[in-house]
């Protein structure tokens, strides 16, 4: 399979509904046939959020069915854990032959230095055709690949469009003044613009990170550049001051619901199934899990966070989830014959089914009306978005740093140049 494979339609499940009802609170792979190696099993882990099926799950219990008298034993791991989970495993030496991992190397799970501690095995040419230009160096090290990537991931608002109707509001904010408003007008209703996991680091994380889009990375798209070579620093970047202050601004209107510092990541899945809270910042194939929980009419989309008045408006836009083998793996070959088979045409297409993610190829090119995409295809055509900074920072302890300090915000115990201050030592520098 080649990087440029155009998929010309988006399935089904992607789409939203044609009616805006209210809310009731309420490549080419073996295709052997035989997964290879020693045995006909291997096991697989992934991280989930929470107890619906995941994609991955699916696509192993379809692997089997197509390979007669292969095992895939899956390991699903909580989100909030997973990265220390699958770094002690692969120290241990007893981590899943298949792991899910991300690009880069700012997570726990990161590809980069996982694969330069040498828990990973290099990949071949299938994984490197599916790379989107340009990109090249968040999967590489000494030139070898090491994650599969799976998906264009867009981070920032999936909103339940129902709810907001439900609640007397007819869209989602297109500016500040807006949100608050909306904030005011839900809390006064009893629900929330927005429903935040507070206890759960990479919620808080990646709620900054979209915001920053449009604080930090819409006028300064090489900001994390600029930070390598030491020409800028957090603690003096006026654009993340503005985006933790976003975020203090959010708590202080009332946008998050009661008690979102102690919030799990059930209190997204809960608060938008049904119909307590409208939105959240989660990744945007999140929509299509959360809409099996939900009534038909909850109407998700992918909304655009407000640009400060004046500014540029940008979205988190990257692959962010990625396939890596262990380099201790008991069936690399059933391991390696697994990948191949996730990267046939037909697989591909079925993960955007299950997953609500884009194809990692040709999303900018793809006709997105009437899916929950529509409210960002324009700022996709126009190339408005940026990476997950996190895949581009140079070790873990920064985003931890960055969901640390974003938690101690909620609870009033960390102070914005904290926060930054913390970001800029665990950058090294």
């Amino acid at each position: 399979m080649t990087q440029h494979r155009r998929i010309p339609r988006i399935a089904g499940l992607l789409a939203l509904p044609a009616t805006a009802a209210l809310v009731l609170a309420g490549c080419s792979g073996s295709g052997s046939g035989d997964a290879g190696g020693d045995a006909n099993s291997f096991t697989f882990t992934y991280a989930t959020s929470n107890n619906l099926e995941s994609p991955y799950e699916t696509l192993a219990k379809e692997y089997m069915e197509q390979h007669s008298g292969v095992t895939i034993t899956t390991n699903p791991t909580p989100n909030d854990k997973y990265g220390e989970t699958i770094r002690t495993q692969l120290q241990a030496g007893n981590a899943s032959d298949v792991i899910q991992t991300t690009p880069g190397s700012g997570d726990a799970r990161s590809i980069l230095p996982l694969a330069e501690a040498g828990f990973l095995e290099p990949l071949g040419d299938t994984a490197q055709g599916l790379i989107i230009p340009g990109s090249e160096s968040v999967y590489t090290v000494d030139g070898k690949v090491y994650g599969q990537p799976l998906d264009f991931t867009i981070g920032s608002v999936v909103a339940s469009l129902g709810t907001l109707k439900m609640k007397g509001l007819t869209e989602f904010p297109k500016t500040m003044s807006e949100l608050d408003a909306a904030c005011s007008a839900l809390q006064g209703q009893g629900a929330s613009l927005l429903a935040l996991a507070g206890a759960a680091g990479p919620n808080v994380g990646l709620t900054l990170q979209a915001i920053s889009a449009t604080r930090v990375y819409a006028e300064t798209p090489d900001w994390n550049e600029q930070r390598a070579d030491g020409q800028v620093t957090f603690a003096d970047s006026q654009g993340w001051k503005d985006t933790m202050q976003t975020f203090v601004d959010l708590k202080d209107a009332g946008c998050f619901q009661p008690g979102a510092e102690g919030g799990g990541f059930d209190a997204i899945t809960n608060g938008l199934a049904q119909g307590q809270s409208v939105g959240s910042f989660i990744p945007s194939g999140a929509a299509v899990e959360i809409a099996q929980a939900a009534p038909a009419e909850a109407e998700f989309a992918v909304e655009p966070f407000p640009a400060e008045n004046g500014g540029e408006q940008m979205v988190l836009g990257s692959s962010n989830y990625t396939m890596s083998i262990n380099a201790k793996a008991k069936n690399k070959a059933g391991a390696q014959d697994f990948l191949e088979w996730l990267a046939e045409p037909a697989q591909q297409q079925r993960y955007y089914e299950l997953s609500g993610e884009l194809p990692v190829s040709a999303f900018d090119t793809l006709d997105l009306t009437g899916t929950i995409y529509e409210p960002v295809a324009d700022l996709l055509k126009e190339k408005k978005y940026t990476p997950l900074p996190n895949n581009i920072w140079p070790n873990p302890s920064v985003y931890e740093a960055l969901q640390v300090g974003g938690q101690g915000l909620l609870t009033g115990q960390t102070s914005i140049d904290q926060a930054l201050q913390a970001m800029d030592a665990a950058w090294g520098n």
